[in-house]
């Protein structure tokens, strides 16, 4: 599913106008008839009950107008307060739902006086649901007076909001959101997604998102040139590798893992394992002579070797070379879970990295190997892929991990294009930054896989995935998305062991080869979960 920013779906509207010869106020209706059936989900009998609109004097107004009188005509009591604007200022197509929600019962209340404000707040109280139709994507900064005290009331009522388009104060690029903005039980955002309702802290905002098919031609959406993408079930599904019938092991891919030291040998472990689990046909784990030990204990189903040392978990000169023969029957190298941070073990990932002909995943510790170094990325001649968390990207770009954050979207795109390297920023939510300027949202996960060793867990899923003969980039999306889910299977909540994630992968896997595919053009109206 394509995500757009509000510039580009500004674009798509004056396409849609200009170049198909859809009205403006066709889409507009359309959009307001979608909010109300949304509406009517959360009333507590459907057709009955009490809806008030709060509504701005653009065309976020003019969707909650024409939802109000989509909900008079289904026999709901609908009630619209018009805020920061005079009825006489609501122009274009807002005017004309305006009036038309006037025709067909209802009545435009403005909000100038004390007393009026009293009367919506009473209102507000006695709703069974709110709509929010203050402001719409070209919002940004903070609210002003009137949109402020709307929002307010918003948020003090009980009862369910319901968003149009984008919860009113919150930013449609990067999900930034002004104080007091409007937190939404339910979002219906209009012919796409826009990238801020997947960041946080907007997709908390927006709550339960909706995207509405308003009627846009499936020729233009197709052919827009948005570059984003949502990851959803269907798109993994499309990648996920599948075996043949009569499939053996040599088939089925070989991980080769170079990672652990004394005292982090549970990094290699978990990585190790979640490779099997994530469908590797051979393991095989290289890690610091001193570790070999106690990983083969711990790790039953995977091959475990020992690598030269200059002193207890310090890899030694010739480690790299063994590292690098052993690749050579392996499919996929994963790099850097556990391995350690001293000089010598760093100079080895380095000097792996620039002689390595297969795919590598670098992860963790051989992060810390590229810092002050990412201009050997560019000398590499294996596909390569980086799985930082914010703390790892803040140390090899020199930004602030609240820059990061705020920016995730476009600080993938940006190193991803910069180091020529599939870009996996780990957080909520995952952001997966492609060399040829594609960037994927991962859409599944929660809080629970805040915990130690969900990354290690990461890094052998994806390395897994590419030694089964699809790309590192298909292997990426495949991967982030099957964690989050495995994760969400095993612990919807507090309480998440990363070990855990690994034990739910087949289960992951066999929901997302299983879920139908929804397409966003040819129904009225998709739950995004």
């Amino acid at each position: 599913m394509k995500l757009v920013t509000a510039q580009e779906m500004k674009e798509i509207d004056c396409l849609a106008t200009a170049e198909y010869g859809v009205p403006g106020l066709l889409l507009m209706d359309a959009a307001a008839k979608q909010v109300a059936d949304v509406v009517l989900q959360y009333l507590p009998e459907e057709r009955e009950g009490r809806a008030v609109i709060f509504c701005g004097g653009g065309n976020n107004g003019g969707d909650g107008f024409g939802a109000g009188r989509w909900l008079l005509t289904c026999g709901v009591q609908a009630r619209a307060f018009l805020v920061g604007a005079a009825p006489e200022q609501v122009s274009g197509d807002a005017a004309v739902e305006m009036q038309l929600y006037r025709q067909a019962g209802g009545s435009v209340e403005v909000l100038n006086s004390e007393d009026d404000w009293l009367v919506a707040q009473l209102a507000a109280e006695r709703a069974d649901v709110l709509v929010d139709a203050l402001l719409g994507t070209g919002f940004s900064g903070e609210l002003r007076p009137a949109a402020r005290r709307a929002c307010q009331l918003l948020n003090k009522s009980a009862a369910p909001v319901i968003a149009v388009d984008i919860p009113s104060g919150v930013q449609a690029d990067d999900g930034m959101a002004a104080s007091d903005a409007v937190r939404a039980a339910a979002t219906v955002t209009m012919a796409l997604p826009k990238t801020g309702l997947l960041l946080y802290p907007g997709r908390e905002h927006a709550g339960k998102l909706f995207v509405a098919n308003i009627g846009m031609p499936a020729k233009l959406m197709d052919a827009y040139p948005s570059r984003k993408y949502r990851i959803t079930g269907a798109m993994v599904r499309a990648l996920l590798p599948l075996r043949a019938a009569n499939a053996h092991k040599g088939d089925a891919g070989r991980v080769l893992i170079c990672a652990g030291s004394p005292g982090y040998t549970g990094a290699a472990a978990l990585c190790g394992n979640a490779a099997v689990k994530a469908g590797a046909g051979l393991v095989s784990l290289l890690t610091p002579l001193s570790s070999r030990e106690v990983l083969a204990v711990k790790l039953t189903e995977v091959m475990v070797h020992g690598l030269l040392e200059r002193m207890p978990g310090v890899l030694g000169g010739g480690a790299a070379n063994d590292v690098l023969q052993r690749s050579q029957n392996a499919d996929v190298l994963a790099l850097g879970p556990g391995l350690g941070v001293s000089e010598s073990t760093q100079q080895a990932v380095r000097d792996i990295l620039t002689r390595a002909e297969l795919p590598v995943v670098i992860d963790a510790d051989a992060l810390t190997a590229l810092q002050g170094h990412t201009d050997l990325l560019a000398q590499m001649q294996a596909p390569k892929a980086l799985t930082p968390h914010p703390g790892e990207m803040a140390r090899l770009t020199g930004l602030a991990v609240e820059e990061i954050d705020r920016d995730r979207i476009n600080v993938a795109a940006k190193y991803a294009g910069e180091w020529q390297a599939v870009l996996v920023l780990k957080g909520a939510p995952t952001v997966i930054g492609c060399p040829d300027g594609t960037v994927y949202v991962n859409s599944t996960g929660s809080s629970a896989l805040a915990t130690g060793g969900s990354g290690d867990v990461l890094t052998g899923i994806i390395a897994a995935l590419a030694a089964q003969g699809i790309t590192l980039q298909e292997a990426a999306v495949c991967g982030v998305y099957l964690h989050g889910l495995a994760g969400t299977l095993a612990c919807g909540d507090v309480g998440l062991a990363a070990g855990e994630i690994a034990a739910h992968l087949g289960e992951a896997r066999r929901q997302a080869l299983a879920e139908m595919s929804v397409g966003v053009y040819n129904t009225g109206l998709i739950m995004i979960k």
